[in-house]
């Protein structure tokens, strides 16, 4: 029996708010992240929800608290294949330096991160933590916090065509069998839409 697995990013972090890479870097939410995500806690998307995971990075991990809180899942499980695309020597940088430092860098589909994780590595890490999860999971809908990185690379992976994720968005995946399959994007409401 499959599951469905809402993937959604982070409420907006710390280092969101300054435009900072963080790949494995662990800030934590803002004050308006953690508005957002208490706000959207109350989205009737959820109401069809058993449950929340999150990767192991404490953004991800505060936001699934927050959205389950209202609601009375279980107690959020983590785990470390859910984590964002390491970010090497691009960590802590934003745009603009990045720019600066590695120019035409960030122009690619893909982007090859100096020092840091292959989108191969992170997409094969990533799928397997959601056959994982909908073997936890059996028929259930469940939502999983997780990174923006992270969702556009397994949309590519299923054929889809990846797009910037916004806090608190991201798209529903179907997990059957060995088969993963692409859903529709979605996105929860907030009273502080902060990006």
């Amino acid at each position: 029996m499959g599951a469905r697995l809402l993937l959604l990013r982070h409420a907006q972090s710390v280092w969101n708010a300054e435009g900072r890479w963080q790949g494995w870097a662990d800030p934590v939410l803002s004050p308006a992240g953690e508005v957002a995500a208490q706000a959207a806690a109350h989205d009737p998307l959820l109401d069809s929800v058993s449950g929340a995971v999150a990767s192991d990075l404490q953004r991800a991990r505060q936001t699934a608290e927050l959205l389950a809180d209202p609601h009375g899942w279980p107690a959020v499980m983590t785990y470390r294949g859910l984590r964002e695309r390491g970010a090497g020597e691009w960590t802590g940088l934003t745009r603009a330096e990045i720019e600066k430092g590695w120019p035409n860098s960030l122009g690619g589909e893909v982007v090859v991160i100096p020092g840091g994780e292959s989108a191969a590595a992170v997409t094969a890490r990533a799928v397997a933590s959601l056959h994982r999860i909908a073997a936890d999971w059996p028929g259930a809908d469940v939502v999983v916090v997780t990174h923006g990185g992270l969702i556009r690379l397994l949309e590519a992976h299923c054929g889809g065509v990846p797009v910037h994720v916004p806090n608190l968005a991201g798209r529903w995946f179907h997990v059957d069998g060995n088969q993963l399959g692409l859903g529709e994007r979605a996105g929860l409401s907030t009273t502080a839409g902060v990006r």
